[in-house]
């Protein structure tokens, strides 16, 4: 037994150097970390229990029976983030640049399947040079594989996509299917086809950096929700964000122990609207003075700034944040917006974190750009998440709801359970000034002073419909809060929220305008 154990041990020290020293060393010369060292700084301390160490392929094509590497170029596993489990890959590099074959997604699916079983979190950790060519057919079944499970696992747990490195092809389908993705700057690629190809294609050319870097699906595509610009931070990230989600759909997310007063009123607030309704504000700032220490970990901050999502606490218990921004595009809904808050609030609903919508959007953007790209299609999209979300939704109107948007943005129609406005709120079909062109255009064209019939006409209009006195005597808004009492409210707000059930039709399930 003692020379077995010795083996165990030469073995078990083989397979932690992947394809081995040198290759460990290239990894690191391009200024990235081995699948191994990626998983320490992820995982809590000494938490990793490792799965199929000693995995190796079975081809025998182009001369791989020759070529066998224990783990067979992903490492896969379990162990925790804060105490909680968490299941995991990370690809190897190392071994056959990271490429998949049958072995390597089998190991990818069992953790996968286990994680289903268990009720808790997937993270994988891609560096991939794609689908191992030497395997044929096999490698993209077993991608499909992983894309099936990756469906099962939707809105079940929580499914977390690290690119570090190279993501092509096929591989991009994965993450892509998954619920958040971290890109680090430099490092992290994502493309379906590479810029050979499209030059070949197209007669284009394009960088790796320009076609698929972080900057790339941070900022255009929307692909990416968080850049980092290290791995260590990108880590960091991870921990961060799996800190406001539950394991699983059958948890609430976890709560902290309650250390900023409840009752604080932030005065500041009720400075921080303008007097002018056409000066512009940052929604965050709004956001910060009201959530647990002014903390809020916002998602895809540098794509559709008019619109602001992310996750912050109240009294310790997380929550969803979506906000119109007037500082960009004067936070009007646009294709990009709608899709972006859509699908957050589609992935709070899945995992019972309550909604807080902040409402300023003077409508959807005009233009034959916005309506050739389908924007009512896209706009409904986040109507639609809105509507069939049946987890706690409150919703303060700060300043404009004009038009279909007001109704999209979480109002009471769409089923809020709680509505609220400050003072400055305005709630119309349209804007005062373009509401008297149309209703009035025929006195005001007769008018002998017709600005100042015009100015006399508008002042009635704000009086009459927008202020947030018509929709509350309705009771569309279930209270006119003082600005600086809003954080309060919304907690106890909150808190009598707790219970809330609701059914649902009986169906296998609704048809979203994709």
């Amino acid at each position: 037994m003692k020379n077995k154990i010795e083996e165990l041990e030469k073995n078990r020290k083989t397979s932690l150097l992947g394809g081995g020293e040198r290759k460990l060393d290239e990894q690191h010369q391009k200024g990235k970390l081995s699948a191994r060292e990626r998983l320490n700084l992820l995982l809590d301390t000494d938490s990793f229990q490792e799965w199929d160490r000693f995995a190796v392929h079975e081809s025998h094509n182009f001369g791989m029976q020759e070529k066998k590497v224990w783990g067979d170029g992903v490492v896969t596993g379990y162990g925790q983030i804060h105490g909680r489990l968490i299941y995991t890959f990370s690809h190897d590099f190392t071994v056959f640049g990271g490429s998949l074959g049958e072995r390597f997604a089998q190991k990818i699916c069992k953790i996968m399947d286990a994680a289903l079983q268990n009720g808790a979190p997937v993270v994988g950790l891609n560096d991939s040079g794609g689908a191992r060519i030497q395997e044929g057919v096999v490698s993209l079944g077993g991608y499909a594989e992983i894309f099936w499970r990756n469906t099962r696992l939707s809105g079940v747990t929580p499914q977390i996509s690290m690119i570090l490195g190279p993501c092509a092809g096929g591989a991009v389908y994965s993450p892509a299917i998954t619920d958040f993705i971290i890109m680090v700057d430099k490092i992290s690629h994502m493309f379906i086809t590479g810029p050979e190809v499209i030059k070949a294609v197209t007669n284009e050319e394009v960088s790796f950096e320009s076609l698929g870097g972080s900057r790339t699906h941070s900022e255009k595509s929307g692909v990416a929700h968080f850049t980092a610009e290290t791995e260590e931070e990108a880590f960091q990230l991870c921990r961060t964000l799996l800190s406001y989600l539950p394991s699983n759909n059958l948890e609430d997310p976890p709560s902290l122990k309650p250390e900023d007063d409840p009752e604080r009123k932030e005065r500041t607030l009720n400075e921080i609207i303008p007097e002018n309704p056409n000066k512009p504000y940052d929604a965050k700032e709004v956001i910060k003075r009201i959530t647990d220490h002014g903390d809020f970990l916002e998602v895809q901050p540098a794509y559709a700034k008019n619109m602001v999502i992310g996750f912050a606490r109240l009294d310790g218990k997380p929550v969803g944040i979506v906000a119109n921004n007037p500082s960009v595009l004067a936070g009007t809904l646009d294709i990009a917006a709608s899709i972006k808050a859509a699908r957050f609030v589609r992935f709070c609903d899945c995992f019972n974190i309550p909604l807080v919508t902040f409402v300023d959007v003077p409508g959807f953007l005009p233009g034959t750009e916005q309506e050739y790209g389908g924007i009512i299609k896209h706009g409904a999209k986040l109507l639609y998440a809105f509507a069939e979300a049946t987890v706690p939704k409150v919703t303060v109107i700060l300043r404009k709801a004009y038009g279909g948007a007001y109704d999209v943005m979480c109002s009471k129609h769409i089923r809020a359970d709680a509505n609220f406005a400050w003072p400055s709120a305005e709630i119309a079909v349209m804007g005062p000034q373009a509401a008297i062109q149309i209703i009035f255009k025929k006195e005001l064209e007769k008018a002998p002073d017709s600005e100042k019939r015009k100015l006399e006409l508008v002042e009635n209009y704000v009086e009459k419909f927008a202020s947030p006195y018509a929709a509350a005597a309705r009771g569309y808004l279930d209270d006119i809060l003082t600005p600086s009492e809003t954080r309060p409210v919304l907690i106890k707000t909150l808190s009598s929220l707790q219970g809330k059930r609701e059914t649902k039709p009986p169906r296998k399930h609704g048809n979203i305008p994709l």
